[in-house]
């Protein structure tokens, strides 16, 4: 059902409004642009993937900020809850490079793709530890109102996009 375009004698749609979404094969909606559609197509056995890779660059790029001392906005949050975290035991000055070189090593896992299971395994442990600062740090994490964030705080619930897209890629992996 496709109108002729004024002066042209097509039977294509040409305008935004004739291109309404069709069924695609499987009974989903698709764009209603063919090469749109064909580039998802070829994108999609690869998203995993890149959604992977994509987290790995972000852990190793934050990660080496670590190495810097006062490169990182979150070293002041992150050296804090590794000290509770650890009862004490843990000393400041130690806290900002093994936080580098985990965060490193999960990158990198995360982008080669070696010892996946071991490296996701890693990368939750360190969200837990992560978001337990909205917990043990309070008064840094939260404004004083319900669900009013500080930046730090906003900087940790971020993450929770970075949880949900190593579920994909653990739940891709579980597959393999």
């Amino acid at each position: 059902m496709t109108s002729q375009i004024e002066g042209r004698g097509s039977s294509s749609p040409r305008d935004g409004a004739e291109c309404a979404p069709s069924m695609s094969p499987a009974g989903g909606r698709m764009w209603g642009m063919p090469h749109i559609e064909a580039a998802l197509s070829r994108y999609r056995p690869h998203s995993t993937t890149v959604l992977r890779v994509t987290i790995g660059l972000i852990f190793i790029w934050f990660g080496a900020m670590k190495f810097v001392p006062d490169a990182s906005p979150a070293q002041d949050v992150a050296t804090k809850t590794m000290g509770v975290l650890s009862f004490g035991l843990v000393p400041a000055e130690a806290t900002r490079p093994m936080l580098a070189v985990f965060e490193t090593t999960i990158g990198l896992g995360l982008v080669t793709g070696v010892l996946l299971r071991l490296v996701l395994a890693a990368f939750f442990v360190h969200m837990a530890g992560v978001f337990s600062a909205l917990v043990i740090l309070p008064g840094e994490m939260w404004n004083g109102q319900l669900a009013t964030p500080t930046m730090e705080g906003q900087y940790v619930i971020k993450n929770v996009v970075l949880i949900v897209a190593c579920l994909a890629v653990a739940a891709e992996q579980r597959r393999d």
